[in-house]
């Protein structure tokens, strides 16, 4: 299936049905009076949050979607039927914008959670409401409430504890292959990944959590560059960065691939340019609680690890740097408990 996380739709709820305007006529009853019924409400075009959704394909395929009209009142004061909700589900962490305004109408987070985009107009009064000591014939009757029509944008947003960044090559597929069930492609070249990736990771007794691959970051990404641009929204739900730094011999400047003379030097030059382009497109970003994961340990000589790790250790503090390689495993467990700790010390108040 193709990861759609963005699209536009048309939606427009029902019109409601006018009132009735009649009289009640029956044998031996000549002046029966007014019994005009109301008409039926339209129906509403509702937004549904369900986890059976993960991608707005099925959206951008149909992208028309009209809830059903209410019908008119009738005599002997019986009310038109309501029309029928349009309710179209949605996955959860889709955020629903008005595109003509911009302005953001509902932020569906959690399974279940539903959202109103387009009420269904009124139903109209029949003329049995307008009768009265002065007036015993009314004629009078209004029409039913007008329907709503508005173009959405939506946006979808991985709803992920974790995210991984970094320069395409960097290791990240890797890493989410081998510590959970995703199963993104992998190869030996960059922008193997043209789509972002879901994993759960299950530490048995003591819980899982959730990491998503972020791929296609490159220099310039927040301008448009590239395809991270596409996806660099994603990283606004997750709770804790994984900053992937690969430590082989040959790097990706974001353009081209380049030989590593001085190793400690291109490695921070790489994690300062990701770094740039998540505080650009959102300065939140560039606060958010992160580890650097140095990658492909089994690639570099232990001279050079210890260089490059003792490096970003003046960067970001000792404490803050992994060492890994996702091929023979090493510092891979030691990594996924790191990140289970740091997840449960953000939930402790």
């Amino acid at each position: 299936m193709r990861f759609i996380d963005e699209t536009r739709i048309r939606v427009a709820s029902g019109r409601g049905g006018d009132g009735c305007a009649s009289f009640r006529r029956e044998k031996f009853v000549p002046f029966g009076g007014p019994d005009g019924g109301d008409g039926g409400r339209g129906g509403d075009v509702v937004l549904v949050a369900t986890h059976r959704r993960n991608t707005l394909l099925e959206l951008r395929s149909r992208p028309v979607w009209k809830a059903q009209a209410g019908q008119p009142g009738r005599g002997a004061q019986r009310t038109g039927r309501n029309g029928d909700d349009c309710v179209i589900e949605v996955p959860v962490g889709t955020r629903v914008f008005d595109d003509d305004t911009g302005e953001v109408i509902a932020d569906l987070t959690e399974d279940g959670q539903r959202v109103v985009v387009a009420p269904g107009g009124h139903g109209g009064r029949g003329n049995v409401h307008f009768k009265s000591s002065t007036n015993r014939a009314p004629t009078r009757k209004t029409p039913g409430g007008p329907s709503v029509e508005r173009v959405l944008r939506l946006e979808l947003l991985l709803m992920a504890d974790v995210g991984l960044v970094g320069f395409p090559n960097a290791g990240k597929s890797t890493l989410i292959r081998t510590i959970s069930a995703a199963r993104p492609r992998v190869a030996d070249y960059p922008f193997t990944t043209l789509v972002p990736s879901l994993g759960v990771v299950d530490l048995g007794l003591d819980g899982s959590f959730v990491v998503a691959d972020i791929p296609g970051l490159i220099r310039g990404a927040a301008e448009g560059a590239g395809l991270g641009h596409q996806f660099l929204r994603h990283i606004q739900r997750t709770r804790l960065l994984l900053h992937l730094v690969s430590l082989e011999p040959t790097g990706l400047d974001g353009k081209s691939v380049v030989v590593d003379e001085d190793p400690p030097t291109a490695c921070l030059a790489r994690y300062d340019a990701i770094r740039a382009e998540l505080a650009a497109f959102d300065p939140e970003l560039g606060h958010r609680r992160e580890l650097v994961v140095l990658t492909k340990a089994d690639l570099a000589s232990a001279e050079t690890i210890e260089t490059i790790r003792g490096a970003f250790a003046d960067r970001v503090g000792a404490d803050r740097v992994e060492v890994i390689s996702a091929v023979t495993g090493a510092g891979r467990d030691a990594l996924v408990r790191r990140i289970q700790r740091e997840l449960s010390d953000m939930l402790d108040p």
